[in-house]
C-alpha cells in the first residue's frame, strides 16, 4: 500500500539541523521573575532550576499578578461559571462579556465593542467577514492579520513597512485597473510591531487610505492598554474617528486572554452574525473577560503605565550608552546584533546571569538582523532594570560584542 502520511520525524529533524527548532520551557507563573524548566520539555522549574528575571514577557503592565485581577476572575468563576459552555449567540453570552465590551468601546472611542475567544480570531474573523476584493497589508504584519488576507480571497497588496508613501503608490496602482471603482479596499496594519518595536505612522496612512475611498483596520495587540486612558496607538493619536475597524488583544497588557473588535454599531452587528471565528467558538471565558475588564480598568485610572514607560526609557538609554543599537520606538527594545550565533550566544550569556531575553533569529526576522528582544514590565523595580543592564554588558563583552 502506499504511504500517503507524513513524515514529521524527518521534517522535525530538519528544523533540528537548520537550528531552527523550537521547544517548550515551563515556568512556575507569569510575572517578572520566575523559575524556568531546562528545555527541552524538562522537568518541573521549581525542582530543577534557579530564579531568573524575565524581560521576555508580553505581560507588559505586570498585571498578571495583581490582586485586583486576580479576585476580579475569582469573583467571575464563582458567581457566573469558569466557561462560557456555549457560543455567545447560543448560551455562552453573559454580562461580564458585556461589561468588559463596554469599557473597552469607551476606551477606544467606538460605539461597541465585540470580544473574541483570541486575538488570532478576532482578525481572522474580522477579515475574512469583510471580504474586501483588496487588501493593502504592512509588510511586517502579524501572522492572524496575514492568514485572514489568504482565507478572505482578497488581492493583497504588500507595502513596504511604515511607509505611508509605498502605500499611497500602491493605492494609486490599483484605483487605475479598469472596475476598480466598484471594488471594496482595506488597508490593514498593526500600530505596535511586536519583533521591531516600531510604531506605523497612523495618521498618514489614514490621509493615503481616505484620499482612495479605503478603509482603515488598525491592530492594537501591542498598544492597547499603554496609551491614552488605558487605549493604543489610535487614541494617543485622536484617530478613533478616521480608523474604521480596531482590534486588539486582552492576553497582553490586560493580563488575560482573547481579542476584541472596537466600531461602530453596524460593524459590530454584522461581526456579530457573520464573523466565522466569533459565531462558531465558544464564547470568551468569563473568567478571562472579568481579569480582562479589570486590567483595563487599572491602566486607565492607575500609575502602572507611567513605571512601565520608565522602565522603558532607562533600559533603552543606558543599552545605547554601552554601544548597542536599539530598535524601535515603543516599548518593545530589539537589541540588533546581526549574526544568528551571536544572538543566540548573547541570549545565553545574559540567561547564566539570572536574565530571560529570548534570541530573535531567521525565519521570524530577515538574515542578518537577528536581535535580543526587550520587554519591561511595569512590575521590574530600579535594581531588576539595572541586573538587567549589567547582564547585557558582562555577556556582551564575553561574546566580542561590546
Amino acid at each position: 500500500m502506499e504511504d500517503r502520511g507524513f513524515d514529521l520525524e524527518e521534517r522535525v529533524a530538519t528544523l533540528e539541523e537548520a537550528d531552527l527548532r523550537r521547544t517548550l520551557a515551563p515556568a512556575d507563573r507569569v510575572a517578572e521573575r520566575g523559575y524556568f524548566a531546562p528545555p527541552p520539555e524538562g522537568g518541573l522549574p521549581v525542582l530543577d532550576a534557579e530564579e531568573v528575571l524575565v524581560f521576555a514577557s508580553n505581560n507588559y503592565l505586570g498585571l498578571t499578578g495583581d490582586q485586583r485581577v486576580q479576585n476580579a476572575a475569582r469573583q467571575a468563576a464563582a458567581t457566573v461559571g469558569t466557561g462560557a459552555g456555549a457560543s455567545r449567540l447560543v448560551t455562552g453570552d453573559t454580562i461580564v462579556h458585556h461589561d468588559l465590551e463596554r469599557q473597552l468601546a469607551e476606551t477606544k472611542g467606538a460605539d461597541r465593542a465585540l470580544a473574541f475567544s483570541s486575538g488570532y480570531a478576532a482578525n481572522v474573523g474580522t477579515i475574512t467577514a469583510l471580504e474586501p476584493d483588496v487588501v493593502f497589508s504592512d509588510e511586517l504584519n502579524h501572522a492572524s492579520i496575514v492568514d485572514g488576507c489568504r482565507l478572505s480571497g482578497a488581492d493583497v497588496e504588500i507595502y513596504d513597512h511604515c511607509d505611508a508613501s509605498d502605500l499611497r503608490s500602491r493605492l494609486a496602482a490599483q484605483a487605475d485597473r479598469p472596475g476598480a471603482d466598484d471594488e471594496s479596499w482595506l488597508v490593514v496594519t498593526d500600530s505596535v510591531f511586536s519583533m521591531d518595536g516600531t510604531v506605523a505612522p497612523l495618521a498618514t496612512i489614514c490621509d493615503a487610505a481616505e484620499e482612495f475611498g479605503a478603509w482603515v483596520m488598525v491592530d492594537e495587540a501591542h498598544a492597547t492598554g499603554l496609551y491614552a486612558d488605558g487605549g493604543g496607538v489610535v487614541q494617543a493619536e485622536g484617530l478613533a474617528d478616521r480608523v474604521d475597524v480596531q482590534l486588539g488583544t486582552l492576553s497582553k497588557a490586560l493580563a488575560s486572554q482573547g481579542g476584541y473588535v472596537a466600531g461602530d454599531d453596524a460593524l459590530i452587528e454584522y461581526l456579530v452574525n457573520d464573523a466565522r471565528s466569533f459565531v462558531f467558538s465558544t464564547g470568551l471565558a468569563p473568567t478571562a473577560a472579568a481579569a480582562a475588564s479589570e486590567a483595563l480598568h487599572v491602566a486607565r485610572h492607575g500609575d502602572v503605565r507611567e513605571r512601565l514607560w520608565e522602565n522603558v526609557a532607562h533600559l533603552r538609554d543606558g543599552l545605547e550608552t554601552m554601544g548597542y543599537t536599539v530598535l524601535g520606538d515603543s516599548q518593545i527594545l530589539p537589541v540588533l546584533v546581526g549574526d544568528r550565533r551571536d544572538a543566540l550566544d548573547l541570549a545565553d550569556g545574559i540567561r547564566d546571569r539570572g536574565v530571560l531575553t529570548p534570541a530573535i533569529r531567521p525565519p521570524t526576522v530577515p538574515e542578518g538582523t537577528s536581535r535580543i528582544r526587550v520587554a519591561p514590565t511595569a512590575t521590574h523595580d530600579q535594581d531588576d532594570v539595572v541586573a538587567c543592564l549589567e547582564a547585557f554588558r558582562a555577556a556582551g563583552e564575553e561574546v566580542g560584542i561590546l
